[in-house]
């Protein structure tokens, strides 16, 4: 039991130390770290807890007792954990631990838990007590993710690097309070649904973008202290906005100050180099079967979704994690107990990740970078899934960037590019990712990649974010694709946000804005992103063309039709199939001339023809401009009409019509009959009695083509009366009265009377 008067009572503590050695610990930054607490006479201070099993001493050095390295030694207690306490620090007082090593020399480690850093190059820990007493105003937000389904919901994410997406004049960092009073409402002009960071954990080197953390409990200090990152999540929340965070399990760098050889000795890291190293990375693997360690991430990641009300996590480099080989040659990585190259260790990790997230959050987002054709990464873990319940779609993102870099007159010949994700697409729960990594290292920007001339690049930009859009999964775009930022990606400037002073920058951002705006409004585009009830294709094929039609449903049948026209011809006159007769109206178009383009395409609605086209009855002569897409919706659909029976059919309908007509008639007369005889007039005055006209009157239509002037008779060729078309509804009433078997005959009897004549 703890000395001391803590955060923890002393059964909560000895129950979460329990668990931290047994791997099962998903709040050890509870317990582990500094935090304020007292001794037994009431003396204040702070009480630091490491885990570091095999150093033979480690003392506490800092700003005060002036860092001396015998002033303040730790006790090693059960389990490997060492702790001191001392009285009178304050908040941000910078702190390290001193690692003996066996030869007597030291190494200063930064706090594994620490919750706050000095900012690089300074690599020490700070003092920081999260219970600081921030007020969070976004508990509306919190009730409605609770209830949100994501997968039948909108979700259209903008990746940010907050060192980059904006600076001060003078190239200096936003902190993150000013970050919010610019971002949260861009953000919310444009229409994104989410924002994703990449990581805000601490780490030491700009040009890892973070993705090297040696804090995995610490906001980056670069942009202020924790506190601020909450006011800026908060804010995002509060304007309905959620905030996704890149979460990196995967390895940590081999900076002396941080994981690396925490006691001396692979602490925290696999201790056979071929399992432990990425020789490319010049990082370190994390050992995924030692207990300590797989608590240590699981309380990573369960930190940032409770303490910062993160809405998720998009875990990095998964592919690195589940592979033994990934990144290494024949000779350099050990196979697995069963031969094979699965790091059964990690999937263990992760299905145990991704079940006691969503045991205590079921309504977070946990995202999985993969890369690989890994089965089932979305599927449930207890039916053999890792347990996430997204994944970025990177064979899509390779496809499509592969796509747009070629000249269109060579697209057709890898059409493949834009329709073989389709074989795919509801394997997994995907985001379409047009990310980070494909706009730095020469790849270009997204409107970088395109061929032509500026015009011609900006109706790419246009034409492939529709395309995107329309695409079953959920999207996410990397800052500055949304103005069309000139250059690749820079992590050391800020956007090239001055390009808005140009009118065809301008459009392409209003563009996208309606765009945005346009998915969010059609459940067409997102309630049914997981199956093929939501997509049809019409046109898969057209590669000559450079062309994709296809269908989006919503839940309630209402379809939008989609036409991608990726080559530089106007296509006027172009047919594609439509589902039903209708009028098509265009609801969006990217050559339209509010967004640069030349105005090109259907500006009325267009009726449907019967004309039969991609496996559809039905089918619409469009306007299809140059590098574009355009999007239909059907605002009147025509009544479905009885198909006309074949001849044959016809013919014998023809020849039994009479026979009907004069059973009907003779059931409908017995009654009569049986009545009244004496009402029963001879046939002949009946016929007399009649008007002179009601015969002909009632006679079907082909008889009363016999009714012509005296000089078309003569090309008027009589008709068997058996070959008479059927009578109309008129003569189908007359039939059921009782006296219509004398006018019948009477009709008969005049019919044959004009055939004598």
């Amino acid at each position: 039991m703890s000395k001391y008067l803590e955060n923890l009572n002393p059964n909560d503590l000895f129950l979460e130390l329990q668990a931290f050695s047994d791997g099962r610990s998903a709040h050890a930054w509870r317990c582990f770290g500094s935090h304020p607490a007292k001794t037994e006479d009431g003396t204040e201070g702070y009480l630091f807890r490491v885990w570091a099993p095999n150093a033979p001493k480690i003392t506490l050095i800092g700003d005060f007792n002036h860092w001396d390295l015998q002033a303040t030694p730790m006790e090693k207690i059960e389990g490997g954990i060492w702790e001191v306490f001392v009285p009178g620090l304050q908040r941000y007082d910078a702190y390290q631990y001193a690692v003996f090593q066996a030869d007597g020399s030291y190494v200063g480690k930064a706090d594994p838990f620490a919750f706050h850093a000095a900012t690089r190059p300074d690599v020490s820990s700070k003092i920081y007590d999260l219970n600081t007493g921030y007020t969070w105003g976004d508990q509306a937000w919190m009730d409605r993710r609770a209830k949100q389904v994501p997968y039948t919901a909108p979700m259209n994410i903008y990746e940010c690097h907050l060192g980059s997406w904006r600076r001060t004049g003078d190239g200096e960092f936003l902190s993150y309070r000013d970050t919010a009073s610019y971002l949260v409402p861009y953000v919310k002009e444009m229409g994104f649904t989410h924002v994703e960071l990449l990581p805000v954990t601490e780490y030491p080197l700009d040009a890892s973008w973070g993705y090297q953390c040696t804090g995995y409990f610490a906001a980056t200090s670069r942009f202020g202290i924790p506190d601020d990152l909450k006011y800026l999540v908060d804010q995002l929340h509060q304007a309905g906005i959620g905030v996704i965070m890149d979460w990196v399990p995967a390895h940590f760098p081999r900076d002396a100050f941080g994981l690396y050889q925490f006691d001396g000795t692979p602490t925290y890291e696999y201790a056979d180099p071929r399992k432990g190293t990425h020789a490319d990375w010049g990082t370190n693997v994390f050992d995924y079967g030692r207990s300590e360690v797989r608590s240590f991430l699981l309380s990573s990641a369960m930190f940032w979704l409770e303490e910062y009300h993160m809405d998720g996590l998009r875990v990095d480099a998964v592919s690195s994690m589940l592979y033994l080989d990934y990144g290494r040659k024949d000779g350099e990585w050990v196979p697995n107990v069963n031969g094979g190259h699965e790091n059964l260790e990690a999937v263990d990790f992760l299905q145990k990740l991704n079940t006691a997230v969503f045991s205590a959050h079921p309504d977070v987002l946990m995202v999985a970078e993969e890369s690989t054709s890994w089965p089932k990464v979305t599927h449930p873990v207890d039916q053999g899934g890792l347990g996430f319940n997204f994944k970025w779609n990177m064979g899509w993102m390779n496809d499509i960037c592969h796509y747009i870099k070629m000249d269109p007159y060579f697209r057709q010949f890898n059409h493949k590019d834009i329709t073989f994700s389709l074989m795919y697409a509801f394997s997994e729960n995907y985001i379409l990712p047009l990310s980070h990594d494909e706009v730095v290292h020469m790849k270009g920007s997204f409107f970088g990649k395109m061929p032509g001339d500026d015009p011609q690049k900006f109706a790419g930009v246009r034409a492939f974010y529709a395309y995107m859009m329309t695409h079953p999964g959920k999207k996410l775009s990397f800052m500055g694709a949304e103005f069309a930022q000139w250059n690749e990606w820079h992590y050391e400037y800020s956007l090239d946000w001055h390009l808005l002073q140009y009118p065809p920058h301008r459009q392409t951002q209003d563009f996208f804005k309606a765009m945005n705006a346009f998915y969010l409004q059609q459940p067409a585009l997102w309630q049914q992103d997981d199956s093929w009830h939501g997509f049809q294709w019409l046109c898969a094929d057209d590669n000559t063309a450079n062309t994709v039609s296809f269908l989006r449903w919503d839940k309630d049948g209402k379809p939008l039709l989609v036409v991608c026209n990726f080559s530089p011809n106007h296509r006027k006159g172009y047919r594609v199939g439509a589902p039903f007769a209708g009028v098509w109206a265009p609801v969006l178009n990217t050559d339209d001339a509010q967004f640069g383009g030349q105005g090109l395409g259907d500006h009325d609605p267009v009726k449907t023809e019967k004309v039969p086209c991609h496996d559809q009855a039905q089918s619409l002569v469009i306007d299809l401009p140059p590098m574009s897409a355009m999007i239909y919706r059907c605002t009147r659909r025509f009544p479905v009409r009885k198909p006309a029976a074949p001849k044959a059919e016809q013919a014998a309908a023809k020849k039994a019509a009479p026979k009907k007509r004069a059973a009907k008639a003779k059931a409908a007369a017995a009654p009569a009959q049986e009545a009244a005889p004496q009402a029963a007039l001879p046939e002949k005055p009946a016929r007399k009695a009649l008007p002179k006209k009601e015969p002909q009157q009632a006679l079907p239509k082909k008889e009363e083509k016999q009714a012509l002037p005296e000089k078309e008779k003569q090309h008027a060729l009589p008709k068997k009366p058996e070959q008479t078309a059927l009578p109309k509804k008129e003569d189908k009433a007359a039939l059921t009265a009782p006296p219509q078997p004398k006018a019948l005959t009477g009709r008969k009897k005049a019919s044959k009377r004009k055939k004598r004549s």
